[in-house]
């Protein structure tokens, strides 16, 4: 794979197939879980951090699934998937500077909501500031800064201290033995 500076649509449900970056890389989930539309630009020395940084966004449209259940009569974007969102991308850009193994959420220190998203909003915006990487024991893990915002640049909630990793060693057993499972 090229490495590009950003990506459509179509390019992240293709890393969600195992076709754009490999059948044995991490991969992005696929609809209706993929949580991110477009990626505008991903570089590995921009950001606050001069470490990397991530501008994608999600386009908002009443008919996403999640308003209709979250909440009747009362329709708001799931905080988690939008955080979910900035785990995704977070994951995205460990495969995408060469890390290898398949990709895990691991945490977050700090998330705070000042907002909601609504079905009226157009689209919303993820800003990912890398943080630190750190590769050890066939392990590669990332920690960022995520802000999630409107596209009129309001702030909708941010987390501090995402952090992702790639694991070499992880397998599924199809339910034989979950004591087997490495994580």
């Amino acid at each position: 794979m090229t490495q590009k500076n950003s990506y459509t649509k179509k390019e992240l449900i293709q890393s969600g197939e195992g076709k754009l970056m490999g059948p044995n890389t991490s991969k992005l989930p696929l609809p209706p879980m993929l949580m991110v539309d477009r990626i505008i630009e991903i570089n590995e020395d921009g950001g606050k951090y001069g470490k990397g940084r991530i501008l994608a966004e999600l386009d908002i449209d009443e008919e996403n699934w999640f308003f209709h259940c979250h909440f009747k009569r009362d329709p708001v974007m799931p905080g988690c998937l939008g955080l979910d969102g900035m785990w995704q991308l977070v994951g995205f850009f460990l495969t995408w500077i060469g890390g290898e193994g398949r990709g895990r959420a691991l945490g977050v220190s700090d998330l705070k909501f000042k907002g909601q998203v609504r079905p009226y909003h157009e689209k919303v915006v993820y800003k990912i500031d890398i943080k630190k990487i750190l590769e050890r024991d066939g392990k590669t893990m990332v920690w960022a800064d995520g802000l999630l915002s409107t596209e009129d640049n309001r702030t909708i909630y941010f987390a501090k201290n995402l952090q992702v990793g790639l694991f070499n060693n992880l397998t599924y057993d199809f339910g034989g033995d979950p004591s087997q499972d490495s994580f």
